[in-house]
C-alpha cells in the first residue's frame, strides 16, 4: 500500500508540475502577443502580431503619474505598440513600434513635454488604424506633412490664376486691375498658405475697406473668392470658400444696400489748403503720408508702400512700378518743392535702400486704414484719402488751365483710345510738373502763423 501510494504520490505531483508547467507555457505564449522583450541592442516584436498590431494586447497599463516618476532607460510599454523611451540623459519620448512586412519600424510620436500621454495615445490609435487598413502610417503621415509643405502661399498662387485667365480678358485695364487689387488690398493674406485662409483671414482683408470703397472691396472679394475656388479645385484646399459672399460673409459685414455708393467722398478744392494747415501740425508719419498723397495725386496704396528707390530726388522723379499701379503701367510722378521737402522729413526714418518712405512700426508697411484714420483724428472722418484725387481733378477743370488730358495723365488714368495712345507714346512729364507746381502752390496754406511741427520717431 505504501509503496502504491507512494506512486499515486509520485504521479500526483508529477501532474501538478507538469499542469502548472503548461499554465506558465500557456503565459508565455499570451505574453508573446502583449510584451516586448527586451535586449541589448533592439526589441523585438513577438509573430503574433497581424499586420503591425497586437490585436490581444492590453492597452492604456501606464498613467500620468507613472509616466511622471518612471526614470529606468529603456522603453516602457503602455500596450497597443505604444511605448514611453526614456534615454540615459533621462528624456522621455514616445514610440510606436509596429512591424510592417518584414521589418520592425519605430515612429516617433514626440518628446513628453509637449506630447501627453493622452496624446501619444490619440496618435497610436490612428497609427492602428491606419495598419488595420493596410497603411504603413509612417509613410501616411509623411505624405500628410508632403502635402501640407506643397501647399503655395496665397499670393504667388493667385498671381498663377491671373496669368491662366488673362487670356480670357479683352481689356488690358481688367487684367490690370486683378493683378493690383489683389496684391495691394490683399497683403494680409498674401503670404499664407492657400489651404490655412479662413473667414478671420478674409475679413482682415475687407473690413478696412468694406465701408470706406465698397465697389472696390466686393471686387476684391469676388476675386479672392475665385483664387480660392481655383485652389479648391486643385485639391489644395477643402471645405467652405471663406470668401463666399450668399450664405457667409453676408452674416458678418453690411449687405451693398447699405452701404455709400458711388465715388469716394471728397473734400471740396477749396478747403484742402486750410486741411493741409492743420495736417502740418500733426507729429505722424501717417500725417507726412497723406500731405504726400495730396500733393502727388496719388492712390494710397501707390504711397503706402513707396520705397526709397523709386524716389529719384535729383530729378525730382518719383516712378512707381507697373506692378503697383492699377492700369498697370509705370507712372512717373514729378515731384514738387513741398513733395520734396517731405521726404527730407522723413529721411532720418531711412533703413535699407529697398525700405518704405513711410515705415510704420517694425519698419514695416504703414497700414492701409493709417490714412483713413489719420484724417478721423482731424475729425474729417466723413470724406477719405482717395477723395483727395477727386478734389485735384475739380480743381484742374474748373480753376486751372491745364487740358483735360494733362490732369488725366497727372492721375494715371488712361486717356484715348488704343490708336490714340499708340502715336502719344510720351507721358507729359514737364507739363504734368507744371500742373503739380500749381496745385501745391493753391493748396499752400494761406497763413504764415501755422505752427509746424518736428516729426518724431515712433
Amino acid at each position: 500500500m505504501a509503496g502504491g501510494q507512494r506512486v499515486r504520490n509520485t504521479h500526483f505531483h508529477h501532474r501538478s508540475r507538469s499542469f502548472k508547467n503548461a499554465l506558465i507555457l500557456k503565459d508565455i505564449l499570451l505574453a508573446q502577443f502583449v510584451i516586448v522583450r527586451h535586449n541589448a541592442s533592439a526589441i523585438t516584436l513577438s509573430a503574433g502580431v497581424s499586420a503591425g498590431v497586437n490585436k490581444m494586447a492590453i492597452i492604456k497599463k501606464l498613467t500620468d503619474k507613472a509616466v511622471k516618476a518612471l526614470s529606468e532607460p529603456g522603453r516602457h510599454s503602455d500596450g497597443g505598440n505604444l511605448y514611453l523611451q526614456i534615454t540615459k540623459t533621462g528624456a522621455k519620448s514616445w514610440l510606436f513600434v509596429y512591424r510592417w512586412g518584414s521589418k520592425q519600424k519605430e515612429m516617433g510620436l514626440g518628446p513628453l513635454l509637449s506630447v501627453s500621454l493622452a496624446d501619444a495615445r490619440e496618435e497610436a490609435d490612428k497609427a492602428r488604424k491606419a495598419l488595420a487598413k493596410g497603411v504603413d502610417p509612417m509613410a501616411a503621415r509623411k505624405a500628410v506633412r508632403d502635402a501640407a509643405q506643397d501647399k503655395p502661399d496665397f499670393g504667388p498662387f493667385a498671381e498663377q490664376v491671373v496669368s491662366d485667365l488673362e487670356s480670357q480678358w479683352r481689356n488690358e485695364k481688367h487684367r490690370a486691375q486683378w493683378k493690383y487689387t489683389l496684391k495691394e488690398y490683399g497683403k494680409a493674406i498674401w503670404d499664407m498658405p492657400v489651404d490655412q485662409i479662413d473667414t478671420e483671414a478674409v475679413l482682415s482683408v475687407l473690413k478696412p475697406i468694406w465701408q470706406t470703397i465698397p465697389e472696390t472691396a466686393s471686387r476684391v472679394r469676388g476675386r479672392i473668392e475665385k483664387v480660392l475656388d481655383a485652389a479648391a479645385a486643385k485639391g489644395l484646399r477643402q471645405g467652405v470658400n471663406p470668401a463666399r459672399w450668399r450664405g457667409h460673409l453676408d452674416h458678418l459685414l453690411p449687405k451693398r444696400q447699405k452701404l455709400t455708393r458711388g465715388h469716394h467722398a471728397a473734400m471740396p478744392y477749396d478747403q484742402v489748403s486750410d486741411f493741409v494747415a492743420d495736417l502740418r501740425t500733426r507729429e505722424a508719419v501717417s500725417a507726412c503720408a497723406l500731405e504726400f498723397l495730396i500733393l502727388c495725386a496719388s492712390r494710397s496704396g501707390e504711397v503706402l508702400v513707396m520705397t526709397w528707390d523709386e524716389a529719384d530726388l535729383e530729378n525730382r522723379v518719383w516712378a512707381i512700378p507697373a506692378d503697383r499701379m492699377k492700369a498697370g503701367r509705370e507712372h512717373r510722378v514729378p515731384l514738387t518743392d513741398r513733395a520734396l521737402a517731405i521726404l527730407k522729413k522723413v529721411k532720418p526714418l531711412q533703413g535699407a535702400d529697398k525700405s518704405y518712405v513711410f515705415p510704420g512700426r517694425g519698419g514695416r508697411a504703414l497700414s492701409v486704414m493709417s490714412l483713413t484714420m489719420q484724417m478721423r483724428r482731424m475729425a474729417q472722418g466723413n470724406v477719405t484719402p482717395h477723395g483727395f484725387r477727386s478734389a485735384f481733378r475739380d480743381w484742374a477743370g474748373e480753376v486751372s488751365t491745364f487740358p483735360r488730358e494733362i490732369a488725366e495723365a497727372a492721375l494715371a488714368h488712361t486717356v484715348g483710345d488704343a490708336t490714340e495712345r499708340a502715336y502719344r507714346r510720351g507721358d507729359a512729364l514737364e507739363k504734368r510738373r507744371l500742373m503739380m507746381d500749381s496745385w501745391a502752390q493753391y493748396i499752400e496754406p494761406k497763413s504764415a502763423d501755422r505752427n509746424v511741427v518736428e516729426l518724431r520717431k515712433a
